[in-house]
């Protein structure tokens, strides 16, 4: 029954969580700390049983939150199948992955999704992050006293960490500067 509340108070904070960042030590506990992602292949009718296999394979190697597209006039070995990763969130990644398979098919049907890559284990949290910033994140942000901040660039996956005085606007800069969009938002601060 104590998981059952759990998993409720989980859901209601990700419902109603502020916009606000939150502190190192929530950000923790919040975001997955996986070494290795794992590839949820979503079976489509054209692609076989080696496909399949291959595809596995291949998306085991990406960096979470990450998908893969494929044109289904074309097969998994056309040059119009993107995979998109080291995102922020799978929704990103997917719409990504498909803009870039739909931009480089050559006619025929729509391009699907056919794996998504996902932290080992994953489960929705009200904070997810990349790879490379739940890395940081969990080895980086902590160490050290002081003003810290840790800003995101959703769309892009991109995302810098800053210490020490007016850490939260050099994180937003260099955010920026990496992204190089303007949807940077800080979202664990210290």
């Amino acid at each position: 029954m104590r998981m059952i509340w759990a998993a409720v108070a989980v859901v209601l904070w990700a419902v109603a969580a502020p916009a606000e960042p939150v502190d190192g030590e929530t950000a923790r506990a919040l975001v997955v700390d996986a070494r290795a992602a794992e590839a949820v292949i979503l079976p489509q009718p054209f692609l076989g049983e080696q496909d399949s296999k291959t595809l596995a394979v291949v998306a085991e190697q990406q960096k979470y939150y990450g998908a893969i597209a494929v044109a289904p006039s074309e097969g998994l070995l056309s040059t119009a199948t993107v995979a998109a990763a080291n995102y922020h969130d799978v929704a990103t990644a997917r719409a990504v992955a498909l803009k870039g398979c739909d931009a480089r098919r050559q006619g025929g049907r729509a391009c699907v999704i056919v794996a998504e890559i996902r932290p080992r284990g994953w489960q929705a949290r009200p904070l997810q992050l990349n790879a490379d910033a739940s890395a940081a994140l969990h080895k980086q942000y902590r160490r050290g006293r002081g003003p810290k901040a840790l800003a995101i660039s959703p769309g892009t996956g991109q995302w810098h960490l800053e210490k020490g005085e007016g850490a939260s606007a050099a994180a937003l800069d260099g955010c920026a500067a990496k992204a190089r969009t303007d949807d940077c938002r800080i979202v664990v601060a210290d």
